[in-house]
């Protein structure tokens, strides 16, 4: 914690590393500061990679057998990829599912956007499609996503999902958990890796299937520039 720390918190920089929290003094590493904004050092910059294919590959296995150990043959159970990220995690769910129940395990897609609450703040959205081959009243209902973060998509999801019924139990499963980042009384109940990274960081999920390779990275936003001031205007 930061009141933990004997340095005042404006004077250092935190750096997640794989397992603890280093605190770097200014004298370590140079900084600026513009505004109410930090900037960090070029070489903390860097993209750093939590998962690697294989260590990929062994979570999405582990959250399979989770379910798997929850919902026994799954026939009570349905799979539903929100759209667009979460259909390349439910992908492979659905074939170590398959692979290990010896049956095809029930999924579909779920499109949010017109479910949205920023749907109408002028940015342009283009819908995907919703794909829900089967009833889910009295279903239970696993939503799958690859990153949970403020918890609004999972929200409009919700509301979504409810124009096909009443399910008996929606559940949640992502493959990362940026834990501190809420904005919404929303949690997981499967989780991959749970990341702890800062705001101005952005963790980005890449699957081979649409990306070229499989992997998950933590990076740094990149500045935006500030917005250009209107000239002031003189008094008369």
């Amino acid at each position: 914690p930061l009141d933990a720390s004997p340095y005042p918190p404006n004077r250092f920089i935190a750096i997640e590393w794989r397992k603890n929290l280093q605190w770097l003094p200014p004298a370590t590493a140079t900084t600026t500061l513009t505004g109410n904004r930090l900037s960090l050092p070029s070489h903390l910059n860097a993209v750093k990679t939590i998962l690697d294919s294989r260590k990929l590959d062994v979570v999405i296995q582990r959250l399979a057998h989770q379910l798997l150990e929850n919902h026994g043959d799954f026939s009570q159970t349905v799979l539903v990829a929100i759209q667009p990220r979460g259909l390349q995690l439910a992908d492979r769910l659905v074939s170590y599912l398959n692979t290990l129940l010896k049956k095809p395990v029930r999924r579909g897609n779920l499109d949010i956007t017109f479910y949205r609450d920023d749907f109408n703040k002028g940015q342009q959205r283009v819908p995907d499609t919703t794909e829900m081959p089967f009833r889910i009243e009295d279903q239970k209902v696993i939503l799958v996503d690859d990153v949970l973060y403020t918890g609004r998509t999972i929200r409009s999801a919700l509301d979504a999902i409810l124009d096909f019924g009443r399910p008996a139990k929606v559940e949640l499963l992502t493959l990362i958990d940026r834990r501190f980042s809420r904005q919404l009384p929303i949690h997981a109940d499967y989780v991959g890796l749970t990341v702890d990274s800062l705001i101005s960081e952005k963790v980005k999920v890449f699957w081979k299937e649409q990306d070229g390779e499989d992997k998950v990275v933590l990076k740094k936003n990149s500045p935006q520039p500030a917005p250009a001031k209107a000239p002031a205007k003189k008094r008369k």
